[in-house]
């Protein structure tokens, strides 16, 4: 379906889950891929909380191939709570979650190619929460409100949008019984349902989209719960 043959395409986060989908996926259509990651990926490895190991994969990547075509801002910020977590596990999620996602698209700002796109991967936690979450919650937040921001300062030049995937299973287990009877849509995600839309928000077919969120959950978001309806039960724990 997608014809990206010889763009670039920068994925962070990209040696693992959903990253690497969407790698395989680039790659598959055609395109060059560069990822920064923890994980050895064969391309660069490097910790996205720190400001230079970013200016050296951009300038990596430029010098390379001298444009960027697509921007993936994916790498998964740190979970942690309010109760457990420390002021500089909090600033570390935000650093990796929305420091890095800002700072890699002033750096590439001047190389983004004619039709460029950022997408931007947030999670359905920025619209809702379970205990315990603050950091994630925090960063993914912050990188829905960062895109639309984004979008009308790079308007004109690059089109930047935003996914918040709901319950993703990196290993592609097929659930049954209530994991999967739970959901609208009958089952549990998989990377593939992400970078699917990855790859249609970078295409021309979705060059009238920018500075939107599209939260793709399997309808969880969209259903209402109460104690008692339907067989919902919550177990109050005392």
């Amino acid at each position: 379906m997608f014809d990206f043959k010889d763009k670039v395409a920068v994925v962070t986060g990209g040696a693992r889950g959903i990253g690497k989908c969407i790698c395989e996926q680039f790659e598959r259509a055609g395109a060059h891929v560069c990822i920064i990651d923890l994980i050895d990926n064969g391309y660069f490895v490097g910790d996205l909380s720190d400001k230079e190991t970013l200016e050296r994969f951009a300038e990596k990547v430029t010098e390379e191939y001298g444009r960027v075509d697509f921007l993936i801002n994916n790498a998964a910020p740190k979970m942690c709570g309010i109760t457990d977590c420390t002021y500089s596990d909090f600033e570390y999620a935000l650093k990796v979650g929305v420091t890095a996602p800002f700072y890699l698209s002033k750096l590439f700002a001047p190389y983004f190619a004619k039709g460029a796109s950022i997408v931007n991967i947030s999670s359905s936690r920025d619209r809702m929460s379970q205990p315990e979450t603050e950091s994630y919650t925090a960063a993914k937040g912050a990188i829905s409100a960062l895109t639309h921001a984004m979008a009308v300062s790079f308007a004109g030049k690059v089109r930047v949008n935003s996914i918040s995937p709901g319950w993703i299973d990196n290993n592609y287990t097929e659930y049954t019984g209530a994991d999967a009877v739970q959901q609208p849509s009958g089952r549990v995600g998989n990377p593939l349902d992400i970078a699917s839309m990855v790859l249609y928000l970078c295409s021309d077919m979705a060059g009238f989209i920018t500075g939107e969120n599209i939260c793709i959950d399997g309808g969880m978001t969209r259903q209402m719960i109460y104690h008692g309806d339907f067989g919902w039960k919550l177990d109050v724990k005392k």
